[in-house]
């Protein structure tokens, strides 16, 4: 929408489309609120978002371009008497640090690729590149090919969710690739580039427990029928120098080669005790669970298994907690496969997108490339009464509801430092554990390969999941940062996967990867900012596998702000839809063919039926 036709007036003004903001911004529209949602980027879901490999090229420039800060006009003569301004920050760049980028494929085809680039890095060395380096000779490989846009709508198939629950397997996306044969020679940077629309990155990396919060949320609000989600299809852990698969299911126990049949009763009966809480584990409350996993004798092939892959919590986790993980990951199985895991097609920037989508069906107004420059503050009441855009509109709203990083850190009552994630994408030609199947799914959990490292978590897309071309496997790690994400992430790929500095044959190698460190959404303080009492804060994404921090904090928002009203209720489907006058016009049809005999009581009464079956069909009326 054009910034000239924003109407003056809103109930609520959200800044940013990550994935909470946009799960408020559906919420509050569905009931019937008027929205209006901005963002300053030219993409939906903030550091939530998924690029193309053009697009995310373009994205590394604009990153390096967009670190200065830009001078704010001078609003205050838009103020009235009793009014002040608060500034809001104008560069969220400072979320995103250290990027390193390395290309260690050939340039091929260069008829396709008229710019010479420079050589492939051939030892570790080259890993000290500079931002400004990297960044500007991406500018120009990336003048071939324009920046494609996150939405990836027109590419869709028709939505397949229109059920209570989300189915897990679409045919049309695996068909299309799981006919596809493995490239025979090695991918060059320029078919990466020629394919790019093929790849959708997402920023940050993340699976959908099936019985979590998110996918609660998308089938209560019927928001489902709008993406497409596939099996996380199997769970891996690397382990004395190799990787090995994870039995976890029933079925995946007892056809484990990998355990004796001792370890597998003593893991069946260990797992069947956690669902109810016992004397044994009372009696280690506090202690650490790894203590309390030893008590049981289980074995060091089991304690690991049950640790990094199926708790996944670190060594110094307490019992509770690491009981609490075990319990939660066995709730989620076999509700759609034999992993407790769901994936979106097209990545996880789709499922702000959704929201999004939902907000705007039920009147939202969206406005990309725009922000709010400052908030109007009564200095009696103090609360926000208006923003002012960056055109100098002033807009009023009773609510405004933004993402941490477009607060200025002037803002916070106490400076807390930032905690930082450590993120890495690689795009790979093979998988990292070979099987019958090219179309797998995976999660690798990676103990700290040494003291004083911390544990990675690894996930490998396929392209059947729509984030890659055939041929390569797009590969994201995540950790909690130590230091830069080259120095904590680098040592494990090169254990890993085939690069100059390895070589070992036997790995997939690694053609293109991408360091950089993103800020930990969850070291939020929501109380710890000094702003009016009509504002409130969504951080961004965090370092759990899960989503429930996101949808936990936008429920809290919206119930903060509307307490008697429900939280996302379901939409009704666009057939189910009655307009104005359709359904009086059929009820005055039924009554003029009615005997003149009936009853009027009888008459009343099928009145009184037929209504609420339309409210039922809005989605107003359930049944108990």
């Amino acid at each position: 929408m054009a910034a000239e036709d924003l109407p003056s007036e809103f109930d609520v003004v959200i800044l940013g489309t990550g994935l909470a903001e946009s799960v408020v911004a559906a919420a509050f529209s569905r009931v019937g609120q008027r929205v209006l949602h901005l963002d300053r980027q030219s993409y939906y879901a903030g550091n939530w978002a998924s690029f193309t490999f053009n697009g995310l090229l373009t994205w590394l420039e604009q990153n390096h371009e967009e670190s200065k800060q830009e001078e704010v006009p001078d609003w205050s003569k838009l103020l009235e008497e009793g009014e002040e301004l608060i500034y809001l920050s104008n560069s969220d760049w400072a979320s995103i640090s250290n990027l390193q980028v390395f290309c260690f494929t050939s340039e091929e085809d260069e008829e396709q690729e008229e710019v010479s680039n420079p050589e492939p890095p051939v030892n570790g060395t080259e890993a000290e590149t500079s931002e400004a380096e990297s960044a500007g000779v991406k500018e120009e490989e990336t003048k071939e090919i324009p920046e494609e846009p996150t939405n990836r709508d027109e590419e869709k198939q028709t939505p397949q969710m229109e059920g209570e629950e989300p189915e897990t397997d679409r045919p049309s996306p695996s068909a299309e690739y799981s006919q596809s044969e493995p490239a025979k020679k090695k991918i060059s940077y320029a078919k990466l580039v020629k394919e790019g629309r093929r790849f959708n990155i997402d920023l940050v990396s993340k699976f959908m427990y099936s019985r979590g919060l998110l996918v609660d949320l998308l089938i209560k609000s019927n928001v489902s029928r709008y993406a497409e989600f596939k099996n996380v299809t199997r769970i891996l852990t690397y382990r004395h120098g190799k990787v090995e698969q994870v039995p976890c299911s029933r079925a995946d126990v007892f056809a484990s080669r990998q355990l004796s049949m001792v370890e597998k009763r003593k893991l069946m009966r260990f797992l069947t005790s956690c669902v109810e809480e016992t004397e044994d584990q009372q009696a280690y409350s506090g202690q650490p669970y790894l203590e309390f996993l030893r008590s049981q004798k289980l074995g060091d092939n089991l304690e690991h298994f049950l640790l990094h892959s199926i708790a996944m919590v670190t060594e110094d986790a307490s019992t509770e907690e690491g009981l609490a993980s075990t319990r939660h990951f066995l709730h989620c199985l076999g509700r759609y496969g034999n992993t407790p895991f769901l994936f979106p097609v097209y990545g996880l920037g789709e499922i702000p997108q959704c929201f999004c989508r939902m907000c705007a069906v039920f009147g939202g107004i969206y406005c990309l490339r725009h922000s709010a420059n400052c908030l109007v503050v009564d200095k009696d009441t103090n609360r926000c009464t208006a923003v002012i855009d960056s055109r100098g509109q002033r807009i009023s709203c009773s609510y405004f509801v933004a993402e941490e990083g477009y607060i200025g850190a002037d803002r916070k009552k106490v400076a807390t430092p930032t905690r930082f994630l450590s993120r890495a994408v690689l795009i790979t030609d093979a998988s990292i554990l070979p099987s019958d199947s090219e179309q797998q799914v995976s999660l690798v959990t990676i103990p700290p390969i040494a003291a004083g490292r911390p544990a990675v978590r690894m996930v490998e897309l396929c392209s059947s999941t729509m984030t890659c071309m055939p041929g390569t496997y797009l590969v994201h790690l995540t950790c909690q940062s130590v230091g830069s994400a080259y120095e904590d992430l680098w040592p494990v790929v090169t254990k890993m996967f085939r690069t100059p500095e390895s070589h070992d044959q036997d790995s997939p190698s690694v053609l293109w990867c991408l360091f950089f460190n993103m800020a930990d959404g969850s070291g939020l303080e929501v109380e710890g900012h000094d702003l009016p009492s009509n504002v409130y804060l969504c951080s961004g994404p965090d370092g759990a596998l899960g989503h429930d921090r996101a949808i936990k904090q936008a429920e809290s928002v919206f119930q903060k702000i509307l307490p008697e009203e429900d939280f996302c209720p379901p939409a009704p489907n666009p057939e189910d839809i009655i307009y104005d006058g359709e359904g009086n016009t059929g009820d005055e049809d039924k009554n003029e063919e009615k005997d003149g005999e009936e009853e009027k009581d009888g008459g009343q009464e099928e009145k009184n039926r037929g209504q609420e079956e339309v409210l039922e069909e809005q989605g107003l009326l359930t049944e108990e």
